[in-house]
């Protein structure tokens, strides 16, 4: 097993050299990299934009419910909505949902390549396939996911303040109170450092196991899930590693 992890880990290593390569076209590179921001990022939107509101909704609705006590201020509802929202829900609960999308979605594409032989073929007319492939995956996952996470964080403040008005399960001038009440900026910028390195991780990961797949179409299925399986067991470990080196 500690062999096979081991193996495995040099394996990426020198895979993520060939991928940090300078690209022998730069324009060919930027319009790679508008094409992948616009597959992976941009068709994520709606999938993040409707689960971001819902659970801003259920936040609310679950933390007004705990709170019967007459002693605790109704704004404390909005202000732990927030603060769920911005430590975990919108950076790591939003990675976990973008592994299974994204992560599957680079890993069979790469790995179909592979199995059909069109990466041979980059390799045959000289084309560093890695780089060429990969890079722009790699580039928009990391410095875009942060975005998502943005959006999600809004939405879901939004989604509870929907909530409020429909349902009244406490007045909304406590919920804006909670939301405005003793904000520490820093959390959203550590929730964005969070988020790039959980991307970073996805598309690293899911373009790994796609580049290597053998064994048909039944392996690039496998490829995947190992991917999808892998990328969330280390953004749950970085997770607690990046808490603890900036909180």
């Amino acid at each position: 097993m500690f062999k096979s992890l081991f193996t495995q880990t040099g394996r990426y290593v020198l895979f993520m050299g060939k991928v940090f390569r300078r690209p022998e076209k730069w324009r060919m590179f930027a319009r790679q990299f508008i094409n992948e921001s616009d597959k992976l990022i941009i068709d994520s939107i709606p999938l993040i934009a409707l689960i971001s509101i819902f659970i801003g909704a259920v936040l609310v609705i679950q933390t007004a419910g705990n709170m019967e006590s007459p002693f605790i201020p109704k704004m404390y509802v909005g202000y732990m909505t927030r603060e769920s929202l911005v430590l975990e829900f919108s950076s790591t609960m939003v990675c976990l949902i973008l592994a299974g999308k994204m992560g599957s979605n680079i890993s069979s594409e790469i790995g179909t390549m592979r199995i059909t032989e069109q990466i041979d073929a980059m390799e045959m007319m000289g084309v560093n396939s890695a780089n060429f492939l990969i890079l722009p995956k790699l580039l928009s996952c990391t410095f875009l996911t942060p975005l998502l996470m943005l959006m999600s964080f809004i939405l879901g403040i939004i989604g509870g303040y929907i909530t409020v008005v429909l349902t009244e399960v406490i007045n909304i001038a406590d919920y804006v109170t909670g939301i405005r009440y003793w904000f520490i900026g820093f959390y959203v910028t550590y929730s964005c450092i969070k988020t790039a390195v959980f991307g970073f991780i996805i598309a690293s990961i899911s373009s790994f196991f796609g580049y290597y797949a053998t064994g048909g179409s039944l392996g690039v299925g496998h490829s995947s899930t190992r991917a999808i399986v892998i990328s969330s067991a280390l953004i749950l470990i970085f997770d607690l590693i990046l808490t603890k080196l900036l909180l």
